[in-house]
């Protein structure tokens, strides 16, 4: 193998695997590594400079970066990356003092964003302090939104969302509220230089050709429809027996709520296996914790009306099998299993749709109804109009519409000065030692089993009569830092300086992993299998020294590397440096 190039900013990137996973790449090691300081502003501000709304999502992100965490390798559960999120944010003193100063004199270009949401907002958070003027359009009453229309205030209460909102809008943006945007041209016509299109995905799929959907109809509901009436305080009571149809997210913010709102009886019914279902499995386990069953492999068949009300559904039940030709659900044979119910909600995925879009406008959509974009700036068809969040590339997540609204404005900002949109900035990073002494770091190198930290939750008893109460109450100070303590600090790196080395062997002693080895060099698929421990994961890169004097190489597995420092401690030529690479993705002008 040639020798590893660490002078490539995307090879220590990819070590740093929570980083790596989370769609913005917030640098998730140094912020959690600012709580165990205690400097909880200073970790908030490092979060909302990548992610935007760290109290947001602090509650209620997907969490990609904690099945990537490297924790979660050495023991059974990984550091709680989104809880900590929430912690700094919790802790934090009052921040606008270190927000962005806006400049008075603007820069002469008009960009108008059409919806709300958290892409439209990062891309005003990201163009503001350049001096654009930001036009938002939504036809909501505030700005949010379904992060305001469809996340329950038991998940994430109004105040946490306002707040983080208010620090972009209060930048100066232009924001025209209870607005609906019915034509594409007319927006076109304003004379934006740039038009950025963060609507979302704001159809709920139904099930209009099962049988009894007409007739039921009354007490029938689409699920995000059904959880916006309720934010909105439109749906204020809910039938005593409800079953929710979908295995998703959006399902367990719906039967949720439904217990909230009356529900004595709430299931949820869904076609697939449970292991199978969608939902985030602490959603899951939230949902059960409050008595809700799942009633996995039942694929419904109709809505039973009786009377000309509805009384129930009648499901098929079926099974999972795997064979050639995939996974496929086939019924058992056993007769129709019947559910009574008195309301049903619908929570089985969502639609993108652009009505308001003409069909002569310029625009182009796949076979799927998605707009065509460049999947990196997210152009369309139209040089000037811009996609992202749901309304890019169908329903994903928040911070993944964050990330798509850093790479909108850095193309819109481009697209703006005439510059070519591939001719976008890369990635501020930096490497910094460690040391300190021979045993003495700037970070807590120290590696010890500790269980992850239980999130303290608010009585069931108080939680499901008041849908306004917050079940997660957040960690305490202490129980904040002590899980802070579990970051296993991925991104210091072990720095290995060949010309250093005479290939004494020490680190290789001393490695509690035994992830270094000295060996001769050979092809990836040879080496990979003559370490002390074969490395069979080819997600991490191994990383290979230049020839030694001997004639062998240094290799190291990335994977099973603890980043403990050993190896820098015990080396007697300091061939083996710790050195922090601080990553930051790359932005419009830095904020």
């Amino acid at each position: 193998m040639k020798p590893t190039d660490i002078e490539d900013p995307e090879y220590f990137h990819q070590v740093i695997d929570c980083q790596f996973a989370c769609p913005a790449h917030t640098p998730v090691p140094e912020y959690i590594r600012l709580i165990s300081e205690k400097r909880y502003t200073e970790a908030y501000m490092l979060n909302w400079v990548s992610n935007v709304f760290p109290g947001v999502l602090g509650r209620v992100c997907d969490r990609p970066c904690e099945p990537a965490c490297r924790r979660g390798r050495v023991e059974k559960e990984p550091v709680a990356i989104c809880r900590l999120k929430r912690f700094c944010a919790d802790n934090r003193e009052e921040v606008l003092p270190l927000l962005p100063k806006i400049p008075a004199e603007k820069n002469g270009r008009r960009i108008g964003l059409i919806g709300a949401g958290p892409a439209s907002l990062t891309v005003a958070r990201d163009l503001m302090p350049l001096g654009y003027q930001i036009d938002l359009f939504d036809d909501q009453d505030l700005g949010g939104g379904f992060m305001r229309s469809q996340l329950p205030s038991f998940r994430l209460p109004d105040s946490v969302l306002a707040t983080e909102v208010d620090y972009i809008l209060d930048m100066g943006v232009n924001t025209h509220f209870k607005y609906r945007v019915e034509s594409f041209k007319a927006m076109l016509a304003k004379g934006y230089d740039a038009l950025f299109v963060g609507t979302g995905a704001p159809r709920g799929r139904d099930l209009p050709e099962l049988p009894g959907r007409q007739q039921g109809d009354p007490w029938i509901h689409v699920g995000i429809d059904w959880l916006a009436g309720v934010v909105f305080g439109h749906v204020k009571s809910v039938g005593k027996r409800v079953l929710v149809l979908g295995g998703g997210n959006t399902a367990m913010d719906c039967c949720r709520t439904a217990r909230r709102l009356g529900g004595e009886q709430v299931s949820v019914v869904v076609r697939s296996p449970r292991a199978e279902m969608k939902a985030s499995p602490w959603e899951i386990d939230e949902a059960v914790h409050e008595d809700i069953p799942i009633i996995d492999n039942h694929v419904p068949l109709e809505f039973v009306i009786e009377d000309g009300r509805l009384v129930g559904m009648r499901f098929d039940r079926v099974e999972a099998v795997r064979d050639s030709s995939g996974r496929r659900l086939l019924s058992t044979g056993e007769a129709p299993v019947f559910l009574p119910c008195d309301e049903v909600l619908i929570a089985v995925g969502q639609l993108n749709v652009f009505p308001w879009i003409e069909a002569d406008a310029g625009i182009a959509f796949t076979d799927q109804g998605l707009p065509v974009l460049d999947p990196q700036t997210l152009q369309s068809s139209l040089p000037q109009v811009f996609f992202g969040g749901d309304a890019a590339f169908g329903p994903r997540n928040i911070i993944t519409a964050v990330a798509h609204g850093h790479q909108a404005a850095i193309s819109i900002d481009l697209y703006c000065q005439g510059k070519s949109l591939d001719d976008r900035p890369g990635p501020l990073v930096s490497l910094a030692g460690q040391k300190m002494g021979v045993h003495d770091w700037l970070y807590h190198n120290q590696v010890v089993e500790t269980l992850r930290q239980a999130v303290p939750m608010l009585a069931k008893s108080k939680t499901l009569k008041d849908r306004l109460l917050e079940v997660e109450l957040g960690f305490d100070r202490q129980i904040g830092q002590a899980e802070s303590l579990r970051c296993l600090n991925c991104d210091v790196q072990t720095v290995f300086v060949a010309d250093l080395c005479i290939e004494c062997d020490a680190c290789v002693d001393a490695c509690p992993e035994s992830c270094i080895n000295f060996v001769v060099n050979g092809s990836e698929e040879d080496l990979r299998t003559r370490l002390k421990a074969p490395a069979n994961n080819r997600e991490q890169s191994l990383y290979v020294s230049g020839e030694l004097a001997t004639g062998r190489v240094m290799v190291k597995d990335e994977n099973v590397c603890l980043h403990c420092g050993i190896c820098a401690e015990r080396c007697p030529t300091s061939a083996w440096e710790m050195q922090k690479f601080l990553y930051h993705s790359p932005q419009v002008g830095r904020l």
